[in-house]
C-alpha cells in the first residue's frame, strides 16, 4: 500500500456544485473541486496529486505541512488541536482508512487536505501515479 496527498483550498460556497464532485459527472475530472468520497479522489488526473508516499509517517508528515500553513487563517479555534489530528492519522492509514480534514478558513474559503490509501479498500479506482 501506498498514500497520494491531495488540497484543495477555495470559495467555501463552491461545494455546493455537488453534481461536478461525483464521478457520475462529466465535469468530474476537470473540476478542481474535491469529491463528494475520498477515495475519489483517485478518480482525478494524476496532476491532481500533490505528493505519493511509501512511508505513512512522511504521509503524516505532510498533513502537519499542509496544517501549519492554514491554521494561522482558521475561521474558528482548532479544538482537535494538531497532534491529535496526527496521531489518528498515523493510526488509520496503515489500516486503510483515509484522511481528510476539511476546515472553513476566515473570507468564506474552505481548505481539504486528505491522504489517500491505495489502493483503497472502499472505492476500486486505479492508481493514478502507476509505480
Amino acid at each position: 500500500m501506498h498514500w497520494h496527498a491531495y488540497a484543495w483550498t477555495g470559495n467555501g460556497a463552491d461545494r455546493e456544485r455537488e453534481a461536478e464532485r461525483r464521478t457520475i459527472s462529466p465535469e468530474f475530472a476537470g473540476s478542481p473541486l474535491p469529491p463528494m468520497r475520498t477515495g475519489d479522489w483517485l478518480a482525478k488526473p494524476a496532476d491532481r496529486v500533490a505528493a505519493t508516499f511509501g512511508d505513512v509517517g512522511k504521509a503524516v508528515g505532510w498533513l502537519a505541512e499542509q496544517y501549519e500553513q492554514f491554521q494561522a487563517s482558521l475561521l474558528h479555534p482548532d479544538r482537535i488541536g494538531l497532534d491529535f489530528r496526527l496521531g489518528i492519522a498515523r493510526a488509520a492509514l496503515p489500516g486503510g482508512v483515509d484522511v481528510q480534514w476539511g476546515e472553513w478558513l476566515t473570507g468564506g474559503r474552505f481548505v481539504t487536505v486528505g491522504v489517500i490509501c491505495c489502493p483503497n479498500a472502499h472505492i476500486r479506482h486505479p492508481c493514478p501515479v502507476p509505480r
